[in-house]
């Protein structure tokens, strides 16, 4: 089976404003990157769903005040730095779409595994918020739509973005059914993320990573998040993939290089293959610096197909 990719050309119209770090040139130059392994993968649009199924993450207040936010011209601040304009909704429900595209997809079989190119990102909106670039919480949508939809009982979040997924640990706090995993640099934006902050049932592990962390550092640490995911054995993992603890990203001070995360995804795959049977969807989340950002992805989903 082959690894597919999902983007959708929506994502152009997702206009934060000059100056901005999460810009269209992003997607942009990870789609061309991508193409490099065009006989390896299989390219896919997101699909219509039931938006329903953003509620089962985000509460009904948040998402009428959302829809009534994005504006006819022009751009708008859901906060500080989170930013709309008329083609986000689009881009956002776009972004959400792909997420659950891929797990119908490993679900049914038809690939082993998937990338979703695609903004805006996601694991910093929480049940009731937007911050931190994020609308809707891509990968909690997906965690939610395997227990509901699928019955799945099980689910890792693993996100090695270099900024802490506050939204995504909210969501799941009190859930003992989906294990989330992040290593981030703290104290760092969005100040949550101690390893204090474990979860209802100890269903969080927060890896906090000093500012200047080297490679080397960063795989001692990263031997932690493979024994929780093989002691938790989920039946399916979704990865939100940040690509800005490369050392080149403007946002952060972490120093992996963009052969890292071929290791991380590597090693990721290695026990998705031994605890369920390699089921992994992975979607994009943070990387402002673009040839790192390229770089960076093409390892990750060269290390999807490969491993």
């Amino acid at each position: 089976m082959k690894t597919s990719v999902i983007t959708s050309l929506t994502y152009q119209n997702h206009n934060t404003g000059p100056g901005h770090p999460e810009r269209v040139d992003r997607v942009k130059v990870v789609n061309e990157e991508l193409k490099k392994l065009d006989r390896k993968i299989t390219w896919f649009e997101p699909k219509s769903f039931d938006q329903a199924i953003i509620e089962q993450v985000h509460n009904k207040d948040y998402l009428n005040k959302i829809s009534t936010s994005f504006p006819k011209s022009g751009i708008q601040f859901l906060d500080g730095d989170t930013i709309v304009s008329p083609g986000s909704r689009e881009a956002a429900l776009d972004a959400v779409g792909s997420i659950l595209l891929g797990i119908d997809q490993v679900v049914n079989k038809e690939f082993k595994n998937t990338f979703c190119s695609v903004r805006p990102p996601g694991h910093h909106a929480e049940s009731d918020k937007a911050m931190g670039f994020c609308i809707y919480n891509n990968v909690a949508v997906g965690a939610a739509y395997l227990i509901n939809h699928y019955h799945y009982k099980k689910i890792a979040i693993i996100d090695y973005d270099v900024h802490h997924g506050n939204g995504t640990q909210e969501i799941f706090y009190n859930n003992p059914n989906v294990l989330y995993i992040s290593t981030h640099q703290y104290p760092f934006y969005p100040g949550t993320g101690s390893e204090k902050e474990k979860g209802i049932s100890d269903n969080i592990l927060n890896i906090p990573l000093d500012s200047g962390t080297t490679s080397n550092i960063y795989f001692n640490g990263f031997e932690k998040v493979l024994k929780k995911l093989k002691n938790f054995n989920p039946e399916f993992i979704l990865l939100s993939s940040g690509f800005d603890a490369h050392t080149e990203d403007p946002l952060a001070q972490v120093n992996l290089n963009s052969k890292d995360f071929y290791e991380i995804t590597k090693r990721i795959v290695g026990v998705a293959n031994d605890i369920c049977d390699g089921k992994i969807v992975s979607i994009l989340e943070g990387g402002y610096n673009l040839d790192a950002l390229k770089e960076s992805a093409y390892e990750h989903v060269k290390a999807l197909i490969e491993n």
